[in-house]
């Protein structure tokens, strides 16, 4: 079981050099290869949507001043993952705003993020991109909804880990996987990745 997430972010109108805060999160949680649960909601955390973001996500403004307060769906959220594994296509982005927002409610992180960006780029060289929708395209994954919206994206994310974890077990004849193994695999260099299957299959 793990909880593939995804965020959407901007920056406060305040000042335009202070951290940007989330606006959307989106957290669905994957057992035996099938979404289970889902959780998203828009955040009030006073951050302001320039012209360009609205255009690309659809989340404007007026939407943000009606939605529930960021330490709410924080709360809501971080008790709807618990200490499910996470995951997320370049995580190391939403892991900062993840642990930031927790912060801000005197909550930490208890588990490692996997990366799917990281996967991919070991996992799948072959695809002409790595970004997450280019890559569910390519490999005839569902279509989820708007791109760039994060329960579509996080939906995205889970099917491309799916499609991965099944790589591994049928051609790759590994058939016990789990988060540790996953974060062990996007640190190896993706030259030695070959190398470093064919250890883990034969032990």
């Amino acid at each position: 079981m793990w909880s593939p997430l995804q965020s959407s972010t901007s920056r406060p109108p305040a000042c335009r050099r202070r951290s940007k805060r989330a606006t959307e999160i989106a957290v669905v949680i994957v057992e035996r290869g099938q979404i289970v649960a889902r959780y998203q909601s828009l955040m009030n955390s006073g951050a302001w949507v320039p012209p360009f973001i609205e255009q690309l996500t659809g989340i404007s403004n007026s939407m943000l001043r009606n939605a529930p307060p960021a330490a709410q769906v924080m709360n809501e959220v971080a008790d709807f993952v618990g200490d499910i594994p996470l995951l997320a296509h370049n995580a190391a982005f939403d892991q900062k705003f993840w642990d930031a927002e927790l912060a801000l409610i005197r909550r930490q992180r208890v588990q490692p993020f996997a990366c799917s960006l990281l996967l991919s780029r070991r996992l799948l060289p072959q695809a002409p991109s790595h970004k997450l929708g280019n890559l569910n395209r390519w490999a005839h994954l569902p279509d989820t909804g708007q791109a760039h919206r994060a329960l579509a994206d996080a939906e995205m994310a889970a099917n491309l880990t799916c499609f991965m974890a099944a790589l591994l077990r049928e051609r790759h004849g590994i058939a016990e996987l789990s988060h540790e193994l996953l974060c062990s695999l996007q640190k190896i260099p993706a030259a030695k990745m070959a190398q470093a299957l064919q250890r883990i299959r034969a032990a």
